[in-house]
């Protein structure tokens, strides 16, 4: 039933992990795992399975730019009946993944086309199934209990389970990021309805944007899109700068980690010439946009050991900055080419659809003024081509949350 146990006493034994992402932006966090030089399995609704040592689990935690959460399967075994989940739930070696101190939650539960569909019960049963093997093996009567009070994003006392049921197969899966990974830590002030940042990874990814071209956001809100584009360009690691709830199961290991990071920092290089930009109409927006961008380039930094005055060459060729400007007067100062991608405000998230409709319209100026320019935007609102005045040369489905969203693609404007 574990496809992958896994063995204290070899590192390198191979297991089998879930990523997961928007909807939508599976092929690009599958070409983000092939990069990294790791096996993709296969690739479903928002999931993609991959096989990896630790050290590739720990590659992917770090370097996924698309991914939500990285998960590793623990198991996945046919349960027609209650009987048979909770069976295959307390044969797995939970001990060997969940520390003494540490207690057990399962978080999520999905049931599609199976049997078992009551997933509150589900939940109940994994949970009950688990716990019963942890306690056997330590000898003691429950679980401990979360802690009341609030600790950082460093520590996790509780391991956190997902189970997904898919025609009658259970994928149970242990999660290893702890915070999701789209929690970047450039970000302290957001717009009333900022983009996620693995969200403005994929459609950056997606329209084929590289450092050698200008980037241009004219709804740039707290920045998000052009703070992506530039640590995508300086090859900053999204996840350089934080912590993982691998670190505190009993699968992770300091020496490992500490060598993945290491590889990442060596990588990143503020000597790429880029051209990156935004604005907005609002001046506190366009404040912690410059905000956000700085504590993105400060995560590089940092990673540099600037504080300890090593690695003084390397700092940022251009630092992009954001300017108080509405998006009708937005100028490509004199740049030929290059790409526009944002995420303009729409009736679901910002204001109300109409609002929305008479900006698609007023988008057409974009085509005025950037002249040959590529477009990528995303919007909620299935008819943005016909307020824009000009059909997409490719349109997309991708959540953005739990916002169903669309990604239109202009190769031409």
């Amino acid at each position: 039933m574990a496809k992958f146990p896994w063995k204290k006493h070899n590192r390198n034994s191979m297991m089998e992990a879930v990523a997961l992402c928007a909807v939508g932006a599976e092929k690009i966090v599958s070409n983000e795992l092939r990069k990294l030089e790791l096996k993709v399995i296969e690739s479903g609704f928002g999931k993609i399975r991959f096989n990896a040592e630790l050290e590739g689990l720990y590659r992917a935690l770090m370097g996924l730019r698309a991914a939500d959460r990285v998960l590793l399967e623990i198991a996945f075994f046919e349960a027609l009946d209650f009987d048979a989940l909770f069976e295959g739930v307390r044969q797995q070696a939970w001990e060997e993944y969940i520390p003494p101190k540490m207690g057990l939650r399962v978080v999520k539960v999905r049931s599609n086309r199976s049997k078992l569909a009551a997933e509150t019960s589900i939940q109940a049963v994994v949970h009950k199934a688990a716990a019963e093997r942890l306690c056997i093996k330590r000898g003691i009567s429950r679980l401990p209990e979360p802690s009341k009070e609030k600790f950082s994003s460093q520590y996790h006392d509780e391991a956190e389970l997902r189970i997904y049921v898919e025609k009658d197969r259970v994928s149970v899966l242990l999660d290893l990021s702890g915070e999701p990974l789209f929690k970047r830590k450039y970000r302290s002030r957001g717009g009333e309805a900022p983009l996620r940042e693995t969200t403005a990874a994929a459609i950056i990814l997606h329209s084929g944007w590289r450092r050698k071209f200008p980037l241009y956001d004219p709804f740039c809100g707290s920045g998000t899109i052009a703070i992506e584009a530039a640590m995508y360009a300086w090859n900053i690691a999204p996840g350089i700068g934080r912590h993982f709830a691998l670190e505190q199961l009993l699968p992770g290991d300091k020496k490992t980690e500490r060598k993945v990071r290491e590889e990442y920092l060596q990588k990143v290089d503020f000597t790429h010439l880029v051209r990156i930009g935004g604005s907005d109409s609002e001046s506190g927006i366009i404040a912690a946009a410059n905000t956000n961008m700085e504590q993105a380039v400060a995560l590089g930094m940092n990673a540099l050991g600037q504080g300890e005055g090593s690695h003084n060459d390397k700092r940022p060729s251009f630092m992009p900055l954001f300017e108080v400007l509405p998006m009708e007067k937005a100028d490509p100062k004199d740049m030929t080419e290059g790409f526009i991608i944002t995420n303009p405000p729409y009736g679901r998230r910002l204001g109300d659809a109409e609002s929305a409709e008479r900006t698609y319209a007023e988008m057409e100026q974009l085509a005025r003024h950037f002249p040959g320019w590529k477009l990528a935007l995303i919007t909620d609102h299935p008819g943005f081509e016909s307020f824009f005045g000009k059909k997409a040369d490719s349109c997309r489905e991708i959540t953005n949350g739990a916002i169903r969203s669309y990604l239109y693609q202009y190769e031409k404007l």
